[in-house]
């Protein structure tokens, strides 16, 4: 007898355990997930109708604009000629139906994401119980989250949707937390020093300083629920996930390479704009109409404080706290 055979670990049935809590989720909680499943399904019809509304070269033309005033020309002149490879593979409406579910997915999830990365931020406690958390949603195969959410929502373009926040929240969470927690401390002090609240603090100093760090983290949401989104063709999501489903059980290789295709444009596309924007909210390249480098005046650079230290570029950017309302 070996002394491992003497070690008696017991059998935990975590897997008997979720199910026995998503059937009575299921039983118990239906019309709330019903509701749910009704405000996710109109947002992302509404937004497809809106979106397959105008002649796809009008729009396309329209997101070449986009393109043209958050990071250039030569941007807009390639956004423009892979939207229109969209529409000649005849791939634009599923590519709308995509976008239109990377949309409202992305929207939930930025809008979970930045209150709870704030309170992580502020709140140790938080933080330390939000890790494990992330980590879970994060590092979990994105497969496995179709099946609970197939359970409690059926099939369709909402489990997907779900799926997809679920997947793409946490690079929110973790960026916003770690945008705050590195804003200057010098800077939060000085904004105590002069009176602001914690939440004027928070909203005028903080947050504005955190942006560039949080709209990577806007970024990261809207990469990855595009990747997901794809997947949730498996769940009957339609779009391009659905194309690629299509082409995986034909064997078709052509529509899985179209519909491949018109992802990576979609993705390159959505990453540049809001890269850019992000940038732009940062203080750095302004897109179609650069800022000129401002020569540094001769009184910026003899301006020292009383200490001899000079002054923080981040308290002259911020400029005056307002006290008391």
């Amino acid at each position: 007898m070996t002394v491992l055979s003497l070690i008696d670990v017991p059998k935990l049935r975590v897997g008997d355990a979720l199910q026995n809590f998503f059937d009575w989720l299921t039983n118990n909680l239906g019309g709330f997930f019903d509701a749910v499943s009704d405000v996710i399904g109109s947002a992302v019809d509404g937004l497809i109708s809106v979106l397959e509304a105008p002649d796809p070269v009008i729009l396309a033309l329209i997101f070449a604009l986009v393109g043209l005033l958050t990071k250039g020309w030569k941007f807009a002149v390639g956004s423009l000629l892979g939207l229109l490879l969209i529409i000649s593979m005849e791939q634009w409406a599923a590519a709308m139906q995509t976008l239109a579910l990377v949309l409202v997915a992305t929207v939930v999830a930025v809008l979970i994401a930045i209150p709870t990365g704030v309170l992580a931020a502020r709140k140790r406690w938080a933080s330390a119980a939000l890790r494990p958390v992330m980590d879970l949603m994060q590092t979990m195969p994105a497969f496995v989250w179709l099946v609970p959410v197939v359970t409690l929502f059926s099939i369709g373009v909402v489990p997907g949707v779900v799926a997809t926040i679920i997947f793409a929240l946490p690079p929110g969470v973790r960026l916003t937390e770690l945008g705050i927690r590195n804003v200057d401390a010098e800077v939060v002090e000085a904004a105590h020093a002069f009176g602001s609240t914690p939440r004027q603090t928070l909203f005028g100093v903080q947050l504005p300083l955190a942006l560039p760090t949080i709209m990577a983290g806007v970024n990261q949401v809207i990469m990855l629920s595009l990747s997901m989104a794809v997947i949730s063709g498996l769940v009957g999501a339609e779009g391009l996930g659905g194309q690629v489903t299509t082409a995986i059980s034909t064997l078709d290789l052509g529509l899985g390479f179209e519909a491949g295709l018109s992802v990576v444009i979609l993705a390159i596309y959505l990453d540049r704009v809001t890269a850019s924007v992000g940038q732009g909210m940062g203080g750095g390249r302004r897109g179609f109409w650069p800022r000129k480098p401002r020569p540094p005046a001769q009184d910026e650079e003899d301006s020292t404080l009383d200490g001899g230290e000079k002054e923080s570029p981040a308290v002259a950017e911020i400029g005056p706290v307002k006290i008391g309302g």
